[in-house]
């Protein structure tokens, strides 16, 4: 044979030999998100504040700031398996005390509206700043919102806030000594447990504010999420969203949740209630009432990631907020700005104006008796 002939098939052989047995497919899909928190530095600028960040291989990571004990971020994956923050927030501790709205913030000594700024306790009449129109709303300008709170990490995935709110502040009477705990649990989850001890009768109601997205933090409107409240209940309102002690059915009107409906679904139907608030700023009346383990408050499906938050508490109500007050007048973390209705809250609480309202849940604590309650966010994907 000629030899010749052969070489170029030999080497032709040889090529294919030393190429790969198959070429990678190639793909058009987008970088996966990564996980990015706001710099230490933008938290620490306030005096003794930080940001501390927690973990769990559970697969949830968050950030809180000893600033408002604020929730900063909150990251959890979708349906997809990608990562996604779904708590709306700022950069810097700064930005937090100038844009207001309570963002992500640890709400006390009253989470929620105290009708006229004032109550009486034991034949005394206590005054506190009015901070939201005629009423003073999540214990005033100075509340735990806007406090440096003492901080300890004692593992990755917690963290330990203590503040002491001294006698008179913001009007409130008594020293009250309160802890907060953030916890990132198995579920994965978030746990949130309060604590408070008082040296003198005084009422609390603590809560956090967290707006969420669970699209993903600056992703448009939460109006096609999906959310259930097991409420047959809720607290109507007069037009400065104070309860007129009313517990009023959900049946047949746009507050009833009981089974899953787009949050927008019912926006557009006129009611007196949706127009007080300008659409849904209310407290539902929870069927399962005070108790002393979690049950479930709200389920929440967000519509392009999948990803599902249940809210479980001990706590007899939940103010639902649909953002109605956000207008696009400032920008969160990435930089997008927070518009109309872009986030929503979800507060577990006694129900607002408790002091004024006898024949609501009590909201009073003595000396000698310790507040404790918890909350849990716990996520899953569809």
């Amino acid at each position: 044979m000629n030899i010749r002939l052969l070489l170029p098939l030999f080497l032709l052989a040889l090529l294919a030999a030393c190429e790969p047995a198959s070429k990678p497919a190639e793909t058009n899909s987008a970088p996966a998100v990564p996980v990015v928190f706001p710099a230490k530095s933008g938290f620490q600028a306030a005096a003794n504040s930080d940001l501390y960040l927690l973990s769990h291989p559970a697969g949830i990571q968050a950030a809180v700031s000893s600033y408002g004990g604020t929730l900063v971020s909150l990251w959890v994956k979708d349906e997809k398996g990608e990562w996604t923050d779904v708590v709306l927030g700022f950069n810097t501790a700064a930005e937090y005390e100038k844009n207001g709205g309570f963002y992500g913030a640890t709400i006390g000594r009253y989470g929620n509206r105290i009708g006229g700024g004032t109550f009486s306790l034991e034949g005394k009449v206590f005054d506190l700043p009015k901070n939201n129109g005629p009423n003073t709303l999540h214990g005033g300008p100075g509340g735990f919102h806007a406090v440096v709170w003492e901080a300890s990490q004692p593992d990755s995935g917690s963290l330990v806030l203590r503040y002491r709110s001294p006698d008179g502040e913001m009007g409130f009477p008594g020293n009250l000594d309160v802890t907060v705990t953030y916890t990132l649990t198995a579920d994965p989850g978030l746990r949130i447990d309060y604590q408070a001890m008082t040296d003198a009768p005084t009422h609390v109601n603590l809560t956090n504010h967290a707006y969420f997205n669970l699209n993903g933090e600056g992703r448009g409107s939460i109006n096609k999420h999906l959310l259930r409240i097991p409420a047959g209940r809720y607290t109507p309102v007069d037009s400065t969203l104070i309860p007129f002690g009313e517990l009023a059915t959900v049946e047949g009107n746009p507050f009833d949740f009981r089974s899953l409906k787009a949050i927008g679904s019912e926006l557009g139907v006129e009611d007196v209630q949706l127009g007080y608030g300008k659409g849904y700023d209310h407290n539902f009346v929870l069927d399962a009432g005070v108790t002393d383990s979690l049950h479930l408050a709200a389920e929440v499906l967000g519509d392009q990631t999948g990803i599902r938050m249940e809210i479980l508490t001990m706590e007899p109500g939940i103010q639902f907020y649909g953002g109605n007050f956000m207008d696009g007048s400032f920008a969160g973390k990435s930089g997008r700005a927070y518009g109309f209705q872009e986030g929503f809250c979800l507060e577990t609480q006694h129900f607002p104006d408790s002091p004024n309202q006898p024949d609501f849940p009590s909201t009073l604590l003595r000396p000698g008796e310790t507040y404790r309650t918890s909350t849990l966010h716990r996520f899953s994907v569809r």
